[in-house]
């Protein structure tokens, strides 16, 4: 499972002052890195859709790549072409050079497919930990299947070669259908995950802000898989905020947070949080 190790609080603290230091040297916080600077100061890029046909971000220190086209159950067309770029990055101790991440939802009775048995695909008995699915069930039973059906399809039929050699982050964001229910989403991030842990990937992790987190799964107990997930977190404001941002609560009271995002010049930047010494 992916666990880079925390560094002691007082290192931790250094970086932040650094990044300060080198912020104020090179301009406003607010500013794009610039091109190969990604390498010196820890931070990678993340890129999907909305990045086809566009140029992509150069000096990147690690790549995270988008599977889905914002959807839980489409492709990402640019898939191929964004994980080449994202194979040009070095990578970092605790980093991997690639990563993916993948859209997740629970539309319940509005999707275009909701499962009705635990076999999936045809013929493959999952177990089920909340239980038999049904037709017509939109609770945790069915909404585990639906989660552990698109995380087979992310994994089996987008394109990716070889998925057991990757990092696999969760994107969970109120944009996407979620049900009232959060033991129900909860479930199809647990179903995501045991699916991810089954196929031995190289780690699985939480993306969301705090706030959306809680609107759509809410407190996590000990007992759930999600609970020992590393937390990338989303909503920083600049680079100094985000080195910042490593020091909040991750999303889940067992994780760490691992990454942190913000947004500059039309590109996502996310800051390695922790690093091997």
């Amino acid at each position: 499972m992916f666990r880079p190790h925390a560094r002691p609080f007082p290192l931790r603290l250094a970086w932040l002052l650094a990044a300060a230091v080198l912020l104020a040297v090179a301009g406003p916080v607010s500013a794009a890195p610039s091109p190969g600077e990604g390498g010196q100061s820890l931070l990678g890029n993340d890129v999907s859709w909305p990045q086809c046909d566009r140029e992509l971000p150069k000096g990147q220190a690690f790549g995270i790549v988008g599977v889905n086209n914002g959807l839980a159950n489409n492709t990402n067309p640019c898939l191929a072409e964004q994980l080449e770029w994202a194979a040009s990055s070095p990578g970092l101790p605790g980093q991997p050079a690639v990563s993916l991440y993948v859209n997740t939802a629970n539309p319940g009775s509005s999707g275009s497919w909701w499962p009705d048995s635990d076999e999936y695909p045809i013929g493959r008995q999952v177990h089920n930990p909340y239980g038999p699915c049904r037709e017509g069930d939109y609770g945790k039973a069915c909404a585990y299947m639906y989660g552990w059906a698109k995380a087979y399809d992310d994994a089996y039929i987008r394109g990716i070669s070889n998925p057991a050699d990757y990092v696999w982050w969760l994107d969970v964001e109120t944009e996407n259908s979620w049900s009232g229910d959060k033991d129900a989403n909860r479930a199809v991030l647990e179903g995501m995950t045991d699916f991810f842990h089954s196929i031995n990937v190289k780690g699985v992790g939480i993306y969301s802000t705090s706030l959306q987190w809680g609107r759509i799964v809410g407190s996590v107990s000990s007992t759930s898989n999600l609970y020992p997930l590393p937390s990338w977190l989303a909503g920083a404001r600049n680079a100094y905020r985000a080195a910042g941002a490593c020091l909040k609560e991750p999303l889940t009271g067992g994780g760490k947070v691992v990454l942190t995002q913000f947004v500059a010049r039309g590109f996502d930047y996310n800051h390695a949080c922790t690093q091997e010494p």
